[in-house]
């Protein structure tokens, strides 16, 4: 982000433009069931942020991070979060709901000024790191203070910077929990505000017991809750954390981008790597993400592909964080054009102008399905995503065209074509097995170390 004259907060005195004011909505009927948000009134979508009642430091912030318009979830979302509304927002990753539910708090910050004023908790170590990115960008004019509580990181550093008073505090609820009883001082007593970002995907990670710890201890406050599919468990917790709010739904179930083109090569399994290669070669010089579906193969895959000179890199559960986060870094800055994943990429991450999708092995349901293709054709672009479908996969593919309402195209390509790539592929598989053997003695090894026992600290890490 360019350097920016830093206007600070100051907690005693900071003054802030007020909201634009608005109807007030009817607080009498306290029935646990949210309202739903009425759509077809907003038959003018509001061109800028300053229209939501957003102020205009942060107004200018948005202008700088290249915010050119509001999207539909940021546009039905703030107006009720800037009324104190309790709120539920339905979006896929994509959408735009981080600035969604960031502006709102950052302006009551304002208003209000106080440490520990805001919590974020976030499924993932990839995803906690990216909202406080945008935390700190979207607060840069105001020198918002945030701090990042992850597992696979100095518990003592983090202590450090929770004694410096931070504003807000982005966290996996696992690390959280440690600080909470073991860091001296700290206390979320005064907290105003308490986001749960992809709701469904923190429940499926079995946080249950430990957001159910980290609900009794929290005072009473404005909670925020976003999640891309309003299951029978995020209802439940939606019960249990929220006090009449207002729900707002953006999503459509089971929809892909209109941006996006979706093929499927339809191929013997023996030949999955020689058919990759052939496929990669066609579009050299593209971005591309290549979705497997154990840690195992995302390792070979990538082995295989560095070995026939193409520029990929892994990420997946069992990389360190260290490991993980640089992979991401080398991707997005296009030092690296392949990114070779487990479902640990498949939502969350904002990683802008991918031209492919391949899905190496196809995911179990239509859902991973959807999220997995949403990491190409984002806000607006166009993109490609590929699907290898053996005579192993026909079933889970017939299903996956079941959901989508639709039957999709088949990417063909001959035989004889894909073949010459063979003989190369064979010796470098061959080279990839060998350092494969390497990697999983390394790996026993290491959960050898630490007793194969999965705790807090590395709950975070969502295996894929």
């Amino acid at each position: 982000m360019p350097a920016i004259k830093k206007r600070r907060v100051q907690e005693e005195n900071l003054v802030a433009t007020p909201a634009k004011p608005s109807e007030p909505l009817d607080n009498s009927d306290q029935s646990p069931e949210p309202e739903q948000e009425d759509q077809s009134q907003a038959e003018k979508r509001p061109k800028s942020f300053s229209e939501l009642g957003v102020i205009e430091s942060l107004c200018d912030a948005c202008t700088e991070l290249g915010y050119k318009a509001p999207t539909p979830i940021q546009e039905q979302c703030i107006p009720v979060a800037l009324q104190g509304r309790d709120l539920i927002g339905l979006a896929e990753t994509g959408s735009g709901k981080t600035a969604a539910f960031v502006l709102p708090i950052l302006q009551n910050l304002m208003e209000n000024p106080q440490s520990l004023h805001s919590l974020i908790l976030a499924p993932t170590r990839e995803l906690a790191q990216q909202i406080a990115q945008a935390v700190e960008a979207l607060g840069s004019l105001i020198s918002v203070r945030c701090t990042l509580l992850i597992g696979g990181v100095d518990m003592i550093s983090q202590s450090v910077a929770l004694g410096k008073k931070p504003h807000v505090v982005v966290a996996t609820p696992g690390r959280l929990l440690d600080h909470l009883e073991n860091t001296r001082g700290f206390s979320l007593r005064q907290l105003k505000y308490l986001v749960l970002d992809e709701a469904d995907r923190l429940l499926d990670l079995d946080f249950g017991p430990i957001l159910d710890k980290l609900l009794k201890i929290l005072p009473k406050r404005t909670t925020y809750l976003f999640s891309a599919t309003m299951s029978s468990k995020v209802e439940s917790l939606q019960r249990a954390s929220l006090s009449n709010p207002v729900r707002v739904s953006v999503s459509d179930k089971g929809q892909t981008a209109s941006t996006l083109l979706q093929s499927y090569l339809f191929l013997p399994h023996k030949y999955k790597d020689i058919y990759l290669i052939h496929l990669l070669n066609d579009r050299a010089g593209q971005t591309a993400i290549i979705f497997t579906r154990t840690v195992n193969e995302t390792q070979r895959v990538s082995i295989l592909l560095r070995n026939l000179g193409f520029s990929a890199i892994p990420i997946h559960g069992q990389l360190s964080q260290s490991a993980r986060l640089a992979s991401l870094n080398k991707f997005r800055s296009k030092s690296r054009n392949l990114l070779i994943a487990t479902d640990v990429a498949a939502r969350g991450l904002d990683i802008p102008s991918v031209d492919l999708v391949i899905n190496y092995d196809l995911p179990q349901d239509s859902k991973t399905y959807i999220h997995r293709v949403g990491r190409t054709a984002r806000a607006g672009r166009s993109g490609h995503a590929f699907s290898f479908v053996t005579q192993y996969d026909v079933e889970v593919w017939l299903r996956i065209e079941e959901a989508l309402n639709k039957k999709l195209d088949e990417e063909k390509i001959s035989k004889e074509e894909a073949m010459v790539f063979a003989e190369r592929v064979s010796e470098a598989q061959r080279a990839a097995a060998l350092e494969m053997r390497d990697f999983n003695e390394k790996k026993g090894s290491a959960l050898r170390k630490k007793g194969g026992k999965r705790g807090r600290d590395n709950m975070d890490e969502d295996e894929g």
